[in-house]
């Protein structure tokens, strides 16, 4: 999916925090959502807690308010999958 350039000054740092409760069902939409906003995401962290039969991920991201909403909303509707993001207060 690609996305309409954005200037700089509509750019912000931000966090997604993502967990994934049965992470078998869930990945492979997971990941196809998180290709498509790729342009966006600056860095990404993801560990298994087995215990529980869960995921947890964590993304870096630089891009405008509604690049990162569509992203967290077309994620937030898959099945299993929490989703919470913030933005620095600066740029």
């Amino acid at each position: 999916m690609l996305q309409a350039p954005s200037s700089s000054s509509d750019r912000r740092i931000g966090i997604v925090a993502i967990i994934v409760e049965d992470p078998d069902s869930a990945y492979n939409q997971l990941n196809d959502v998180l290709h498509g906003y790729a342009d966006i995401i600056i860095g990404r962290m993801g560990m298994p807690y087995r215990e529980r039969n869960l995921s947890i991920i964590a993304l870096i991201v630089d891009g405008n308010t509604d690049q990162v909403g569509a992203m967290t909303g077309k994620l937030g509707q898959i099945e299993h999958v929490t989703v919470k993001s913030a933005f620095a207060k600066n740029r």
